[in-house]
C-alpha cells in the first residue's frame, strides 16, 4: 500500500524477481513512477477499506507493506491485514519514532525511517 519512491521501487524490484505484486494508491498518478514493463495490479484506494483488500486478494497475501506518507494509515491498514486477513507478513512504515516502538511492541514490524536514518549517521561517526 503506497506507490510512493519506496512502494513504487519495493514493488519494482519484487516484481522483476517473479513475484506476483499488487499496489494500491489512492492517488491514480502515483502509478507512474512504475516502470512500463510493471506485470503487477494497480489498484486505485484506500488501504484501510477491508472490502477494497479483499477484492485485492487480501485472503491470499504471504505479505502486506504499508508505506504511505500517513503513520496512522500505515498503522491501521496493517491491522487489518494481520487481524482480519491474518496475512503472515507484514510490515509497516512509522515516521514518528515513539509511535513506532508502540506499535513494535504490540507485534507490528514497524520501520522508522528516522530512527533508520539516524543509526546510519550515528554508525557513520562513530567509525
Amino acid at each position: 500500500m503506497g506507490c510512493g519512491r519506496v512502494g513504487s521501487r519495493l514493488a519494482t524490484i519484487m516484481d522483476k524477481e517473479g513475484h506476483a505484486v499488487t499496489i494500491l494508491d489512492t492517488h491514480p498518478k502515483s502509478f507512474a513512477r512504475l516502470p512500463e514493463d510493471f506485470n503487477g495490479n494497480q489498484i486505485v484506494g484506500d488501504g484501510t477499506n477491508a472490502a477494497l483488500l479483499r477484492s485485492a486478494g487480501a485472503e491470499s497475501a504471504q505479505v502486506f507493506v504499508a508505506v504511505t506518507q500517513g503513520d496512522n494509515r500505515n498503522i491501521m491498514a496493517s491491522q487489518i491485514a494481520r487481524e482480519l486477513f491474518q496475512i503472515p507478513k507484514v510490515v509497516t512504515r512509522i515516521y514518528d519514532p515513539i509511535r513506532q516502538e508502540i506499535f513494535k511492541d504490540l507485534g507490528l514490524e514497524t520501520y522508522s525511517p528516522t530512527t533508520v536514518l539516524t543509526n546510519l549517521i550515528h554508525q557513520s561517526i562513530e567509525q
